[in-house]
Formats: C-alpha cells, sequence, structure tokens
C-alpha cells in the first residue's frame, strides 16, 4: 500500500491577507485531507474556515502539537492513518511550517518514516522581509531571538554588525512584540551610524511597513514598534 503525503500548509501572517496568501492548489488540498497536525487548533480551525474548508470540521482528526503537548506527541498516532495511503497536512500559528517554527520536528519523523513531504508555496516573514530589504539575499542568517540579557544582547549584535562587515552576510533577527521598541534603542545605541537597518512591520497586512535606512537615518526618524510584529535585518 501506497503511503500518504505530508503536506506543509503555509498560515497568513496577517487578518484580510487570505486572497494574498492562497493558491487553488492551496484550497484542493485542504478540501482533500481529513487530518492535521496544528499548533493552536482554535486557529487552525479559523484557517481552515478563512481558505473556504467544504470539509464539516467535525469529520477533522486535529493533533496537537502546542508547546505543552509537544513533549508527549505519539508519532506513531500521528502518522498512522499516513501510513494507511492518508494525506495529513501540518499547519504553524503563521507563515511557513518549519520554518523558525517547531513543526520542523513533524517534518523529521515524517522523513524517518519514509513519507513525502509537499512543501506548498506561501508567505515567509523572514523572506519577505529580505526581499524587501534591499540586503545581500545570496548570504544571509536568521538568529531568532537575541539574548534577552543586555549585556549578552549587546556583545550579540556588536558581533552580528561586525561579521556582516566582514562577510557581507544580512543578519536577520526577531523580537517579542512587546520588547521590539527596546531592541530598537538598542540597535540605535550600539550599531555604527553607517550600518544599514531594515525593518518590516505587519508583513502582508493593509499597514504592512518596510523601510530600510542608515542607523543615522533612523536616529532621526524613529519607528513605533510596540506590540508589532517586526523583523529586523543588519547590513554593513
Amino acid at each position: 500500500m501506497n503511503t500518504g503525503k505530508l503536506y506543509l500548509i503555509p498560515v497568513p501572517l496577517a487578518e484580510g491577507a487570505e486572497k494574498s496568501s492562497y493558491t487553488f492548489l492551496h484550497h484542493e488540498i485542504i478540501d482533500s485531507i481529513h487530518e492535521y497536525v496544528v499548533e493552536n487548533e482554535k486557529t487552525a480551525r479559523r484557517f481552515l474556515k478563512s481558505a473556504g474548508l467544504k470539509i464539516p470540521q467535525n469529520q477533522l482528526i486535529i493533533h496537537d502539537y502546542g508547546k505543552h503537548s509537544r513533549g508527549q506527541m505519539d508519532y506513531g498516532e500521528v502518522f498512522a492513518n499516513v501510513l494507511k495511503g492518508k494525506d495529513i497536512g501540518l499547519m504553524s500559528e503563521a507563515g511557513c511550517p518549519g520554518v523558525a517554527d517547531p513543526g520542523a520536528d513533524i517534518v523529521l519523523e515524517a522523513h524517518k518514516r519514509g513519507i513525502q513531504v509537499v512543501p506548498l508555496v506561501g508567505p515567509s516573514s523572514i523572506l519577505l522581509a529580505l526581499m524587501a530589504s534591499g540586503f545581500n539575499g545570496q548570504k544571509f542568517a536568521f538568529h531568532g531571538y537575541l539574548p534577552i540579557d543586555k549585556g549578552d544582547r549587546a556583545k550579540r549584535i556588536k558581533d552580528l554588525e561586525s561579521q556582516s562587515a566582514r562577510e557581507k552576510i544580512t543578519q536577520i533577527f526577531i523580537e517579542t512584540p512587546f520588547r521590539n521598541n527596546q531592541l530598537l534603542n538598542e540597535l540605535l545605541r550600539i550599531c555604527k551610524p553607517s550600518t544599514l537597518l531594515s525593518i518590516s512591520s505587519n508583513l502582508t497586512a493593509t499597514d504592512e511597513c518596510v523601510k530600510t535606512m542608515s542607523v543615522a537615518a533612523w536616529k532621526k526618524n524613529p519607528q513605533e514598534l510596540h506590540k508589532i510584529p517586526a523583523i529586523f535585518l543588519l547590513f554593513v
């Protein structure tokens, strides 16, 4: 018997961005799958509804891999129907599964079982920010969250700036939205005036904003980022 496939289904980054995030293939696949692995069941069901799911939601099988359930995942149960020929979908909270997302563990388990993994086209805030920055797109690194400790974070920022200067690499990182302003202030304090800083906020939303300026220019035109999803990029 042929095994089913694991489809990696991207989720829109912002409310109201469904039309710019879906393709016809998304709709076809969503309407053919009855089983999903999700990070948040409530969010996932809302996404499926907005995507035009035709299958009654009470017929769906939902596996929770949220932070409180992740350690107890029974992969044998998750992939039982897939090994019988049924397809399964993987969704994260927003964006592409497996990219800055714990869903990568699910994908790896699928590979171990010889299950075909099919990534679908969709929005990645990391790549969208890189595309819009004007920075080097041939050599870049995503570092996730910087250290919380102020001393460690300051050292990390200096190290990233120095590496970018040496290797012409684009440095990409994020922060918890309610600490965005603090991170921006530290970047402007620590980095050299000529260093370039690009900030993409609320990507794909109606109030999306992408700005690339030198640190010196940012100091003259600071931006309010409190509780706004944002991606930070440095380039020297």
